[in-house]
């Protein structure tokens, strides 16, 4: 045996196979896979994923099942943990309490432009507020593409978190949900809003509303409107109709075109 072959023997008998866990710490540390947990939502427990990016996935138990099931819907390879990482706790419990998603990372990197632009307009609607399909079309400079913000809304991959519930129809029903429109109509009610009166409101056709003493329109859910005195208030079906009563729309909910 040569001086080389001797030490490629030596060698080889120093090998060793490496842990089961190497793997999936390579992985992890590369963002090629997710750790998930189980936590309290706001309308019940939920499975929220994360990777070194940010948050990936919020998915209440009801609407997917066991962790099994969650795991084979999630888009990748995802491991269960006990908690999520100190890094992310305080801002997560931040987002969850006050309905804010604020410093809180999210990982968007897996969904395209648009739906990115789609997303991120929908974090600014304030809790407690709601706002039309429309409105996220026109504020991302794309007033004709209704419909893709809804498909868009549609496979939020961050809902409750990224909250695509405060966005109704175009006539100002509520309208349907990834998970169903009671829970969407639960996450609404959990904010303050009273579902019932936005339906009825719909179907009377009111879109807009606005004061008579300040001579601005809103959406009614809006901070704003929800200050006028209802001797004061003036109700809308268009945005035409109170331009043409000599109202100016409100700066902060922005409803006109």
């Amino acid at each position: 045996m040569t001086h080389t072959e001797t030490i490629t023997t030596h060698l080889a008998a120093l090998r060793r196979s490496a842990p089961e866990s190497t793997l999936h710490a390579v992985l992890r540390r590369t963002d090629l896979t997710d750790e998930y947990t189980l936590i309290e939502g706001p309308t019940g427990p939920a499975y929220i994923a994360w990777n070194g990016r940010g948050i990936t996935a919020f998915v209440p138990v009801e609407a997917v099942g066991s962790p099994s099931d969650f795991e084979t819907r999630h888009p990748r390879d995802a491991s269960f943990v006990e908690a999520p990482p100190d890094r992310l706790v305080n801002h997560l419990d931040h987002a969850i309490e006050t309905g804010r998603l604020g410093r809180l990372p999210v990982d968007l990197s897996a969904i395209g432009e648009f739906q990115r632009r789609v997303l991120e307009k929908c974090v600014e609607i304030p809790p407690g507020e709601i706002r039309p399909y429309g409105w996220i079309a026109r504020e991302i400079g794309s007033p004709g593409a209704v419909r893709a913000v809804g498909t868009a809304l549609g496979r939020n991959p961050i809902p409750v978190l990224i909250p695509c519930h405060r966005v109704v129809r175009t006539d100002g029903r509520i309208g349907n949900y990834a998970y169903g429109s009671p829970m969407k109509r639960s996450l609404l009610e959990h904010e303050g809003l009273d579902t019932e009166a936005i339906e009825t409101q719909a179907r009377l056709g009111v879109r807009l509303v606005g004061s008579d003493t300040t001579g601005i329109y809103c959406y009614p859910t809006c901070r704003h409107a929800k200050r006028i005195n209802d001797a004061h208030l003036v109700e809308f079906r268009s945005e035409t109709a109170a331009v043409e009563e000599g109202y100016r729309a409100c700066k902060v909910c922005r409803p006109a075109a």
